[in-house]
């Protein structure tokens, strides 16, 4: 497996854990949750995509390229439906805790937002385009995205 599975997994642990922390589920916890999944579901593509570069197994890289080549169609509608998502989490803790420019937790949450608006677009870009440059910003962007929400998670 690929060093990446590892680090969704400990991210997914990391949501859990914070999850858990809440005696109740009030509603931007519930979208937040619902936001990490679907972008951890999306970004393991990244990893299965690795894990094919790096297996010299021709059997693993070709049964790993069917089941991405499954997930393909619908992995814009996936990012697009967790921006949707993530913008309604950030505007109910917003409404609940209001704004603050000095709060870490908002502010590595509402940089991770900017970074999912502009993934999502560059994912949507490459629809019409694909180069090697935009590939390139999609997954340096994802990485980033990946960091912030670590970060905005384990606060």
């Amino acid at each position: 497996m690929n060093k990446w599975f590892y680090f969704n997994l400990l991210l997914l642990a990391a949501g859990i854990w914070q999850i858990t922390e809440h005696s109740r589920f009030p509603a931007h916890v519930i979208f937040g949750a619902a936001g990490l999944l679907l972008f951890l579901f999306n970004w393991t593509r990244h990893a299965v995509f690795s894990t094919i570069r790096n297996t010299p197994n021709r059997q693993t890289k070709i049964k790993l390229a069917n089941l991405s080549k499954k997930i393909v169609p619908y992995h814009r509608w996936i990012g697009t439906t967790t921006l949707i998502i993530i913008l309604i989490h950030a505007s109910l803790t917003i409404n609940l805790f209001g704004f603050a420019w000095h709060n870490v937790k908002l502010l590595s949450g509402l940089i991770a937002g900017i970074l999912l608006i502009a993934m999502v677009v560059s994912g949507w870009m490459r629809l019409f385009r694909s180069t090697g440059r935009k590939r390139m910003i999609h997954i340096w962007l994802g990485i980033s995205l990946f960091i912030f929400i670590s970060i905005h998670i384990g606060l």
